[in-house]
């Protein structure tokens, strides 16, 4: 198997967000990957391990009440900067702005840290209104 770039590697970890399709996280994510979510602020949430990552990451991509946007994305050797949206409702203020710094090793995904505008106003995946069954 051929390693695949780090360019490569936030498209498909961005088309999982966009299309719904927690799938396409399968062999992205390594078996020692760190992962900090934007909240609870200030600090956020540390997820260890290819397992938990994949599971998290997997429940945000399949969450259809919610929407993912990347406004960019910078790439730099093995290091990845992706500035995104997030809506989690039809309100008008139901969304925020964020940016998650990633660092990729031997074409997996071995560090993300989410940060976002807010300061604790986005609710957690498992209580966005979809989510509860809203």
């Amino acid at each position: 198997m051929s390693v695949r770039g780090t360019a490569e590697i936030m498209d498909r970890f961005n088309r999982a967000f966009v299309d719904h399709e927690s799938v396409l996280l399968a062999d992205l994510i390594a078996e020692d990957c760190v992962m900090e979510t934007v909240q609870p602020a200030p600090h956020g949430e540390r997820v260890v391990g290819r397992e938990a990552c994949t599971a998290w990451w997997s429940a945000l991509a399949e969450d259809r009440g919610t929407q993912f946007t990347p406004r960019e994305v910078i790439v730099a050797d093995d290091r990845a900067t992706i500035v995104w949206d997030y809506r989690f409702g039809t309100g008008a203020d139901d969304w925020v702005r964020g940016v998650n710094v990633m660092r990729v090793e031997d074409g997996r995904i071995v560090e993300a840290l989410g940060f976002s505008k807010t300061a604790g106003g986005v609710p957690p995946v498992a209580q966005s209104p979809r989510a509860e069954g809203a």
